[in-house]
């Protein structure tokens, strides 16, 4: 008997150790090795072979430190799907750092007599191979710009030239010698223009220096007056090789390949580290959206995904609204139950992650975007500008839907570095998503956008998403305009956005919100939320119906503390129980006139506000008036006994008056992560800047 419970023991012990695989990549390895830790693969590509080769068990497959420089993405397909029973895990082995390079490093620098370092890459003289990105010592270092700091300004829009007159805006006319027709390369030379919430990156056809006009490639994306460059727009050039000067400062001649980099202080080519990116992308999982085969169950752990092209078209790129149409170093359509734990996605071209058509239950936890060229993560199918992969899916299929997305203890920072436009977290015609306890900042567009429908449209494919205890702040920086904390439009059901912190927002000119309701917003909640240090107001409302803003901290906004843009014939919003402080001379409690507040279909009540002791009114009401119209009746005029407010500390004293209108207090501190950065703690400082 002790014999067959000892050889029944030790089968257990033998299957326990064959129903899982493990395969070992590293950058010295050879994929004609057997993967094992002695022997190890050199692609990850080669481990994912592996791992098919072994479905019924669960794999893990090892990433040993060191960088693995890629001539094409990872991709994941169906054929990769793994079982609830038998899952994969691709993580770094151990407490190594393993990066997924979308660059190669440059080596065989020569060092001119004017210091300026040297290398001719024959890729790129032959036409297969350009890139608009350079990153020296984990670094983005940038192309030479002009003007050098601030912006040139158009002096007149022009209309389109016949060619393109039923697409877009080709041209405008300059000031003084701004645009010059010499340039070296002049195609190659990039005109970033500013529209209101958008930029358009130009290459630049021809220049007529006597009528100062610049002509481009290509247009605009379309005539809307959102997309013209108006007299007085700011606009930048960068590439101008002439104006190669600076330290830190690179240009490609692409006609001859030749690479000019002008070294920091004390770097030395020996010593530095120079990284072209080569491709756009990093990871794709590509699941089967119309055959509903998905790629499942997959987990990847404490991977860094770095340095990923973007190269401006030969025609020109202007961007819509949130940069959407840049591509994501992560891109995944068809995917569900698949994990993204404590990676990192750094010096990206584009955005750092997007999950499209057909994506269910993903969770991003613990991770780190930083130094991203446009936003963070896009949720969801972007309308009429696809994003990777989205024209895969079926319309009208309900499996091609995304919902169940969760980004959480993550950080997204120093972001829109190459489209400002950018927005560090955006759902779109997505449902059921939760954005919690994410550090979110150093954007110039909104932190949060959630919605994209325009108007009042049902059913709606954006509803019952959480956005909550996140932390978002140095949103906007003066670049773009008509942005928000959080952004939302189209009727959204279900939607909450609570116990966040919104604050040190500011727009170019107007629309540096806090809480933002746009664009047909309805049936959203917000409540709970802390916001401070705004332009424009801590909460604005274009339009929208049936919005609930409840139990919120509003604290001085610089122009007004809250607006109203647009009357309707039904209830535009709730605004009860919160508390709106101000002490900023001169400033109003409600914006947009008292045309924008006569028609009461909204509602106020419950709520206390202070403004340092000072008078004021109601939209020029006076609080009679106020009161009359059914406004406010059971709202305060008291000091809400902040703890320290000159000093940020807005929590309430044991005595405050909020508890007389109901108000319910929660320590805003705890918003943000809640574990520490680990895999880009120690990066260097991201050049406070875009290009």
């Amino acid at each position: 008997m002790k014999y067959f419970l000892l050889c029944c023991f030790t089968f257990v012990l033998f299957s326990s150790a064959v129903l899982a695989a493990d395969f070992f990549v590293a950058p010295a390895g050879n994929d004609a090795q057997p993967g094992t830790l002695d022997k190890p693969f050199a692609t990850p590509a080669r481990a994912l072979a592996a791992a098919r080769e072994v479905k019924a068990e669960p794999v893990t497959i090892h990433l040993r430190g060191g960088v693995y420089e890629l001539t094409e993405p990872v991709r994941l397909t169906s054929e990769d799907a793994r079982t609830d029973k038998a899952p994969m895990v691709i993580r770094a082995y151990k407490d190594e750092r393993p990066v997924l390079s979308a660059g190669v490093r440059l080596t065989g620098w020569q060092v001119g007599e004017d210091g300026r370092w040297r290398l001719t890459l024959d890729a790129v003289k032959t036409g297969g191979w350009t890139f608009g990105q350079l990153f020296v010592n984990n670094q983005r270092r940038l192309r030479p710009r002009l003007p050098e700091a601030g912006y040139f300004n158009v002096a007149s829009n022009m209309p389109p030239t016949e060619a393109n007159a039923k697409r877009g805006f080709d041209r405008f006319q300059f000031k003084d010698d701004n645009v010059k027709p010499n340039w070296s390369n002049l195609q190659d030379v990039e005109l970033i223009g500013f529209h209101q919430w958008s930029t358009s990156r130009m290459r630049i056809a021809s220049v007529d220096a006597e009528q100062k006009v610049v002509n481009f490639t290509g247009p605009t994306r379309g005539l809307a007056s959102w997309t013209d460059f108006k007299t007085g727009h700011r606009y930048f050039v960068v590439n101008v090789k002439e104006s190669l000067n600076k330290p830190g400062q690179w240009y490609l001649d692409r006609p001859t390949g030749v690479l000019t980099y002008i070294p920091m202080p004390g770097e030395t080519t020996d010593k530095t580290e120079v990284i072209a990116p080569r491709i756009d992308q990093v990871l794709v999982l590509a699941g089967d959206v119309k055959q509903h085969q998905w790629i499942q169950h997959i987990r990847f752990e404490g991977l860094t995904l770095a340095h990923t092209n973007w190269v401006c078209e030969a025609d020109g790129e202007s961007f819509p609204q949130a940069a959407i149409n840049a591509r994501e170093a992560i891109a995944a359509i068809g995917t569900r139950d698949v994990q993204f734990v404590g990676c990192a996605v750094v010096h990206t071209g584009g955005y750092a992650m997007g999950f499209g058509a057909g994506c269910r239950n993903v969770t991003v936890e613990r991770c780190e975007m930083v130094d991203i060229g446009g936003g963070g993560v896009k949720i969801g199918n972007a309308g009429g500008a696809h994003s990777w992969g989205e024209l895969q899916a079926n319309a009208g299929d309900p499996e091609s839907g995304v919902e169940h997305i969760t980004v959480r203890d993550s950080t997204i920072a120093h972001a829109g570095r190459i489209h400002p436009a950018g927005v560090g977290v955006w759902i779109g015609h997505a449902s059921h998503n939760t954005i919690e306890h994410n550090d979110i900042f150093d954007l110039y567009y909104s932190g949060l956008s959630v919605g994209w429908t325009w108007g009042y449209q049902t059913p709606s494919n954006a509803h019952h998403n959480d956005v909550g205890w996140n932390d978002v702040y140095q949103i906007g920086q003066g670049v773009l305009s008509d942005m928000g904390g959080i952004y939302t439009l189209g009727v959204s059901p279900g939607t909450r956005i609570h116990h966040n912190n919104f604050h040190d927002i500011e727009s170019f000119s107007y629309g540096g919100w806090g809480l933002y309701t746009d664009e047909g917003s309805s049936e959203i909640k917000m409540d709970h939320n802390l916001v401070y240090n705004t332009k424009d107001g801590s909460f604005h409302q274009h339009y929208g119906r049936d919005n609930h803003i409840t139990n919120n901290i509003l604290v001085n906004s610089k122009l007004w503390q809250i607006r109203r843009s647009r009357v309707e014939e039904h209830r535009s919003f709730i605004i009860d129980h919160n508390i709106v402080y101000w002490n900023l001379p001169d400033t109003p409690l409600l914006g947009s006139g008292k045309g924008n507040w006569k028609d009461g279909h909204y509602d106020m009540d419950n709520n206390l506000y202070w403004y340092d002791g000072k008078a004021f009114d109601f939209a020029g009401f006076t609080q009679k008036e106020w009161n009359d119209m059914g406004k406010d009746q059971h709202s305060i005029i008291a000091d809400p006994l902040f703890v320290d407010a000159a000093n940020g500390d807005f929590h309430l004293r044991d005595d405050s008056p909020a508890k007389k209108i109901g108000f319910e207090p929660w320590d805003y501190t705890k918003a943000g992560r809640t574990t520490p950065r680990s895999l880009t703690k120690d990066m260097p400082a991201v050049p406070a800047t875009y290009e």
